[in-house]
């Protein structure tokens, strides 16, 4: 068997669309928005402008992160 490294990053592999959906999925826009004051989120929110905006924002990408982690249990280092 191959020697693999295992990643101590829990976003690894995780693409930042399927991180959207899910926290759409349990928070929805309206409580999204209230965690991370973005006008993406407030005004027509849809995935396609979130993404587009959220790589283009990194400190807006690390609070959607740090939420995505904290919604399912793990925190970041």
């Amino acid at each position: 068997m191959a020697n693999q490294q295992k990643s101590n990053d829990p976003l690894h592999g995780v693409k930042l669309a399927d991180i959207l959906e899910h926290l759409v999925a349990k928070y929805g826009w309206e409580k999204m928005s209230q965690k991370v004051n973005v006008r993406c989120f407030k005004n027509d929110p849809s995935v396609k402008s979130s993404l587009n905006f959220l790589r283009k924002t990194p400190w807006a990408r690390e609070k959607v992160e740090v939420m995505y982690l904290r919604s399912i249990g793990k925190s970041k280092k």
